[in-house]
């Protein structure tokens, strides 16, 4: 610990005489270039940094708040690093550390303790150790990561589901910032004629200031999210060094808790900043934040090119297939109701010629058993008359009356029986004939409504596949371009010095290919 030594003369200096402020300040000095003759090694946190830029020297402001959980400051000091080192010490300082001495950065550096008259204690700094900034300054960013997982915000963002074709974008940058225009620029020069739909939320993206500036314009984008499908971050342009506002906690968690997918384009090729790890997506600079978002729409219309061509392929298909059950139904259809008809009709046939056959047969059968029956009385009778001639004599005339009244009675009885016979077999003709007709005309009319709805379903699919025809796209106002009879997709296809052709409404047009201008 250092201590101060006073000479004899100021301890034994006799009041009556008192001394000018002048005089104490040169003791003072005198006693403390005594007392700290050597440099000496500090730590401190630089709250102020004033560079003069007509002498070239360097004024900071000196803190240090020890391990003061509220930041309280327990000592101050002024410094100055004159000219002729702060050239050599900014310039190493920057290129080990990728950032110039600012407010809020720790350093370890060497100084003498010098006192002046007139401006009082400071400290002529004579050499800063960039490592221990370096270490520092990567224990903060482990410290911001390790709060950024345990909120669970370092993942967050990338958990968002990013939309196939983000074209509404809210863009967080300086409104002067060069890359923001080149970014612009990008998008709306596209070679594919894309629209994306921009709102600049202006914010300062480099500096102490950013990163309140950047948390102000994230929270506003976040209460009008419903308007955007992404937010596109992007500085371009400007010193390498000023990038440390994106290593700040406050913006990494406005990234982890937006409820947008986040697209960073800072502009640099060092290591990737806290923001860039926290955001959805990272490119390099913003105009490979337009290219990202042109490929993306270009993808998708690939695709859907694709998609188109799958279903016209599978739908043309589809048609033939049908086409060809179709007809295959159609002729099933048709043999099935030949053969069946053939069946019916040859039942018919056969149920007639029975219905013709059972009463003839009847008929001859009881012509049959009325002459056996004629015979059998006739014998009787012969026998009766025999045997009772002499009785039957005086019935003779009464057994002839009883004998005609029997075969008369007899004989209607028949009549009778054999038109029942003929009546019933004629009424289960004609409804055989009835259920023949009734079941003929159900089949012709299900066959007719089969084929009538199967041919409105191919007109259907036939409007569908004329409306896509490349034929009619041209009416509607667009243009096909070919080489050699075949559709240009992609700038693979075409070389200097090639002829293609233009297919528009009323005609075509052949041109000459001079160059090619591809997407970088």
């Amino acid at each position: 610990m250092a201590q101060f030594y006073f000479s004899q003369t100021s301890v034994t200096q006799e009041f009556n005489a008192p001394l000018s402020l002048f005089e104490l300040h040169q003791q003072i000095r005198e006693e403390l270039e005594l007392a700290f003759p050597d440099s000496y090694w500090v730590v401190a946190e630089i709250s102020q940094v004033t560079p003069d830029r007509r002498k070239g020297h360097c004024y900071l402001n000196l803190v240090d708040k020890g391990d003061n959980p509220r930041g309280a400051i327990q000592a101050q000091a002024r410094a100055t690093i004159w000219s002729s080192r702060f050239q050599m010490l900014g310039r190493y300082f920057e290129e080990k550390t990728g950032q110039p001495l600012k407010a809020g950065l720790k350093i370890l550096f060497q100084a003498q303790v010098r006192f002046h008259e007139l401006y009082g204690l400071s400290l002529d700094i004579i050499n800063i150790d960039a490592n221990y900034t370096i270490g520092d300054l990567a224990r903060q960013r482990q410290e911001t990561l390790k709060r950024l997982e345990a909120e669970g915000l370092l993942t967050a963002n990338k958990e968002l589901e990013m939309p196939l074709v983000p074209q509404r974008l809210a863009i967080v940058s300086s409104a002067t910032a060069a890359g923001y225009q080149d970014f612009v620029h990008q998008l709306e020069n596209n070679s594919y004629g894309y629209t994306f739909d921009t709102r600049l939320f202006p914010a300062t993206v480099q500096g102490n200031e950013a990163p309140v500036s950047i948390t102000k314009a994230m929270d506003l984008i976040a209460r009008y999210s419903h308007l955007f499908d992404a937010i596109v971050i992007i500085r371009g342009g400007g010193s390498q060094t000023d990038l440390g506002c994106f290593d700040d906690y406050k913006v990494a968690a406005a990234i982890g808790n937006s409820p947008l997918p986040v697209i960073t384009g800072i502009g640099h090729e060092r290591d990737e900043s806290i923001a860039d790890l926290v955001a959805h997506t990272r490119q390099k600079t913003p105009t490979a934040v337009a290219n990202y978002l042109i490929d993306k729409a270009h993808s998708f219309e690939s695709e859907m090119e694709g998609l188109f061509d799958s279903i016209y392929m599978f739908a043309s298909q589809q048609i033939r297939l049908t086409a060809d059950k179709l007809e295959r139904q159609s002729l099933k259809i048709s043999n099935l109701t030949n053969g069946f008809l053939q069946e019916n009709r040859e039942q018919l046939e056969h149920f007639s010629k029975s219905l013709l056959l059972k009463p003839k047969s009847f008929l001859e059968n009881q012509k049959h058993q009325l002459l056996n029956s004629e015979r059998l009385l006739q014998a009787y009778t012969k026998d009766l008359l025999h045997l009772r001639g002499k009785e039957l004599s005086d019935l003779t005339v009464c057994v002839e009356g009883i004998g005609q009244r029997w075969l008369h009675m007899k004989e209607q009885d028949l009549n009778k029986l054999v038109h029942c016979i003929e009546t019933e077999a004629k009424d289960k003709h004609k409804r055989s004939q009835l259920s023949f007709v009734k079941c003929s005309d159900r089949l012709q009319y299900s066959a007719q409504k089969k084929l009538s709805s199967d041919s409105h379903r191919l007109d259907m699919l036939e409007m569908r596949i004329q409306a896509n025809d490349p034929e009619k796209l041209l009416l509607r106002g667009y243009t096909l371009t070919l080489i050699n009879g075949k559709i240009i997709k992609y700038m693979g296809q075409v070389k200097e010095g090639d002829v293609i052709e233009t297919r528009l409404q009323d005609g075509k047009v052949h041109s000459l290919v001079v160059n090619k201008d591809e997407n970088e």
